[in-house]
């Protein structure tokens, strides 16, 4: 499967019109369609992605994709149902999404993202990457100014403190790298590029340019 198929994309959409139990039930043979359609992408793209990071090799593609169920305990929004199917790519799947770095996708109309990096690291983690930070920003930067991640990321995204963690200063040369509270990396598209045909190698070219990223963050541990 070289790219999604466009009915995924229309289920999504229509979900996100009618997000409650009776429609989803209705359309149920539909969401297993379109998830299927959705994991078996995965797998192709994990054997993309396995021929320059070994790490995730053996991993279940089923695995990755977020579920479509909402948490609604704690949340004011009682949809029931998320409007976007959603992946991580990642060592230890959904237990290690705080303890390592991983590769993402998004889709979702209007919001269709390609990403990488850490969201949330656990503290001690965090600490210690900004901490690698804080003694020499440099390969980090390095990194940041490759022609082949700006080729297509516009640096860190995430959330950050307002001011200076505690224990760094906020006169140091690199605060801005070092108030990240996630170091994202995020690859936006337009809505039709997941479905057609180059799309697979596409993604595999975007995932290629996170690694270095990706190694950095995981080698802060």
């Amino acid at each position: 499967m070289p790219h999604l198929d466009p009915t995924t994309f229309t289920f999504i959409t229509e979900l996100g019109q009618n997000n409650n139990r009776d429609w989803f039930e209705e359309n149920r043979a539909r969401y297993d369609a379109a998830r299927a359609d959705f994991i078996s992408f995965l797998g192709v793209l994990l054997m993309e992605i396995e021929t320059f990071d070994p790490r995730v090799g053996g991993i279940d593609p089923k695995r990755c994709m977020f579920r479509i169920y909402r948490d609604t305990r704690f949340s004011g929004n009682k949809s029931p149902f998320k409007n976007n199917f959603g992946a991580r790519i990642m060592v230890g799947g959904s237990k290690s999404l705080h303890l390592r770095t991983g590769y993402f996708m998004n889709v979702e109309p209007g919001r269709c993202i390609i990403s990488g990096g850490t969201f949330r690291p656990e503290k001690e983690w965090l600490g210690t990457i900004r901490q690698r930070i804080a003694t020499d920003a440099t390969n980090l930067k390095n990194i940041l100014a490759q022609r082949n991640f700006r080729k297509y990321f516009n640096g860190i995204e995430g959330e950050a403190v307002g001011t200076a963690p505690r224990g760094f200063s906020k006169e140091h040369p690199d605060i801005v790298l070092i108030r990240q509270k996630s170091f994202m990396a995020r690859h936006r598209l337009d809505d039709d590029a997941m479905f057609k045909p180059g799309f697979l190698k596409h993604a595999s070219k975007v995932y290629r340019a996170l690694l270095p990223f990706n190694e950095y963050l995981d080698h802060a541990h």
